[in-house]
This record gives structure tokens, C-alpha cells and sequence, in this order.
């Protein structure tokens, strides 16, 4: 595992792919698609905006959102049976105990997400979710996380709308910052977790795993803790042309957690931990074989990349496998196809 100086250079501005039919299919077959009371372009129309800051008093990129009265009624109580939805199935005897308590906008970023901020009357627990526009590669990432990753991911889509349920962990940025010194750290289980995270990504494919688009959950257990780092941002799925946008350890943010994997592990253990994670990787494969089939075959007639960047990708795969059958992919879900074939063949 290697460090980089420079980061990888990704796109600044990623193009809109719109949800295809045979995607909306697959969507309503598998209970990914529901009808919303509001839309993305409805949150849209806010009347005025203030920079949300963290306790520390650092502007957090965020803005708190303002609606004008006679519009925050129906959009609040929109957001709180979109919520009842996602995490109930539309149980509406609890709309009584729910009330939004805020509503976030990010300027930062390609997909420009509402943050909504809910919370129980009962108890004031609060949860969040986010409402994004409908991106179809983003949609492929959620769902490859979904079948072939060790997490679940719990989303809705209709129309040009996208909402996600909250991942809940430590911000890989704030975890560098406050938490990798810490005495208590137990560096060989987040260095191990680190290695899995980053050949998972290569072989689904899942790009920009910057600091900032992860987090670290953190999990006591009866001696030490555990960790799990989860993706976050799925708008790269598949979609940049270069490999090494592919493998979260070229980032020069993550070089501190890839500084701690040198250290404490040796390079026969890495890849004892690379060959776990592709063994689960497969057993995933089987297991979910009729599903993923019919993501993968939506996606391999879909348009999710620029026809620049696929043949660059498949180039450099075919140079780092040895293999020239990605110079025939045509598409982003052919050589997703063929990567995954790939990266367990010989277990």
C-alpha cells in the first residue's frame, strides 16, 4: 500500500446521468421506488439561508434553509411522510410524534444535497436523511454497496428524486484529526478495516474515496473496539477514467491512515486481508447472483460516463490485470462486469 503527494485530479463538475426505463424497472422490482409527496425542485424554493457552523465554530459548508410560512406547512410535513416512508413503510400513525426540526442545503460538491434534520417529540431523538437529485450513477453505487458490501443501504427514488437514509460514523477527516492519535486506538483492526475498505472500492469501482466521503463507525466490543469504514458519496461510481481514482490510499488525505497500514502491517497480512475481503466478496456474488445480474445488465446498457473516460479506464485495468478483454468493454457496467469476474477468479 503506497502514499501520494499529489491528489488524484477529479472531475470538478460531474455530468447528470438521468434514471433510464429498464433502471426504473429494476427500481420497482426490487422495492427501490416509491411515490413522494414533494420533490427535490420543491426544497428548491426557499426564501432566505445562514451558514450552519459545527460546535467548534467552524462553517460547516452547510446553510440552515428558511421557507416562507405558508410553504413550510406542506414541504415540512412532506419531508416528515417521506421520512415515515423510508424508515416505516408509510406507518402514518406516527406522523403525530415526528417534526422536521431543520432543513440543510449544500452548495459544496456536485450533488447539492438537503440535509433534514428530524425529530421524535416523544423523546427528542433526532435522525437525519437527505433528499439529492436522482443521478443514475449515483443509484448503481448505493445499490453495489447494497448487494456486494458488508452494509446495507436503505434509499427511495421517484422521479428526478433521490433519498438516502443517514450513514451513521465518524467523518474519515475528523477521525484523522481527533481520534487517530488516541491511546485506546487499536491501529491493527483500523489498519486491517482500512486495507478491506480500499480493495472493496477497487472492485466495485467506487471512486473519490476522499476523507471527507467516508466514515469510520466505531463499534465497542467486549475487549477492544472495531471499526467499519463506510462509503458515503456514491457520485463517483464507475465514472472517472483513471485507475488510481479507484483506490481510496492514493488520496494524499488518507495518508495518514495508509502511514499506520505500512507500520503495522506487514505486506504477507495485507494481503491475507485483501484475499478475506474478495473470498466475502465472492460468497456476496453468489449469493445475490439473480439480483445482481439484473443490475449489472441495466447498467452495462446505460450511459454513466463520458466515452473518454471508459477508454481510458479500460485501458489501465487491462494493463493492471494482464488482461486484454477490457479493450472490449463498450461501457461502465461491462468492465464492472469484468473487474468483479476478476477480482475473485483464482480464490
Amino acid at each position: 500500500m503506497a502514499q501520494t503527494k499529489d491528489p488524484n485530479q477529479i472531475s470538478k463538475k460531474k455530468q447528470y446521468y438521468p434514471v433510464t426505463e429498464p433502471l426504473r424497472r429494476y427500481l420497482r422490482e426490487y422495492d427501490r421506488s416509491a411515490p413522494l409527496p414533494i420533490s427535490y425542485q420543491d426544497l428548491l424554493h426557499f426564501s432566505d439561508a445562514y451558514p450552519l457552523y459545527d460546535r467548534w465554530g467552524h462553517d460547516t459548508l452547510w446553510q440552515t434553509v428558511v421557507y416562507d410560512q405558508g410553504m413550510m406547512q406542506e414541504i415540512y410535513e412532506g419531508l416528515t411522510r417521506i421520512y415515515i416512508q423510508l424508515k416505516s413503510n408509510g406507518n402514518e400513525s406516527l406522523m403525530e410524534q415526528l417534526s422536521v426540526q431543520r432543513v440543510d442545503y449544500c452548495t459544496f460538491g456536485n450533488s447539492n444535497p438537503f440535509r433534514i434534520r428530524i425529530v421524535n417529540l416523544l423523546n427528542d431523538n433526532f435522525d437525519y436523511f437527505y433528499f439529492k437529485k436522482a443521478d443514475a450513477s449515483r443509484i448503481y453505487g448505493l445499490e453495489l454497496e447494497h448487494v456486494l458490501s458488508p452494509n446495507r443501504i436503505n434509499y427511495l427514488v421517484h422521479g428526478s428524486s433521490l433519498i438516502e437514509e443517514h450513514i451513521a460514523g465518524i467523518p474519515g477527516d475528523e477521525f484523522i484529526k481527533h481520534y487517530l492519535g488516541r491511546p485506546n486506538l487499536n491501529k491493527v483492526r483500523l489498519a486491517k478495516e482500512f486495507v478491506k475498505f480500499n480493495e472493496r472500492c477497487f472492485a466495485l469501482l467506487l471512486g473519490d474515496m476522499r476523507s471527507y466521503n467516508y466514515v469510520v463507525a466505531v463499534t465497542p466490543d467486549f475487549e477492544e473496539e472495531q471499526y467499519r469504514v463506510r462509503p458515503i458519496d456514491f457520485d463517483q461510481q464507475s465514472y472517472e477514467g483513471r485507475k488510481t481514482m479507484y483506490l481510496p490510499q492514493y488520496f494524499k488525505d488518507n495518508n495518514p491512515i495508509v502511514a499506520l497500514c505500512i507500520q503495522w502491517l506487514p505486506v504477507e497480512t495485507m494481503r491475507q486481508y485483501q484475499n478475506e475481503e474478495r473470498t466475502l466478496l465472492f460468497r456476496r456474488i453468489r449469493a445475490a447472483r439473480y439480483r445482481l445480474k439484473d443490475l449489472i445488465d441495466c447498467m452495462r446498457k446505460d450511459t454513466i460516463s463520458t466515452q473518454e473516460k471508459v477508454e481510458q479506464l479500460r485501458h489501465e485495468l487491462a494493463l493492471h490485470h494482464k488482461n486484454e478483454e477490457f479493450r472490449q468493454c463498450k461501457s461502465m457496467g461491462d468492465i464492472v462486469r469484468l473487474q468483479l469476474k476478476l477480482m475473485v477468479r483464482h480464490l
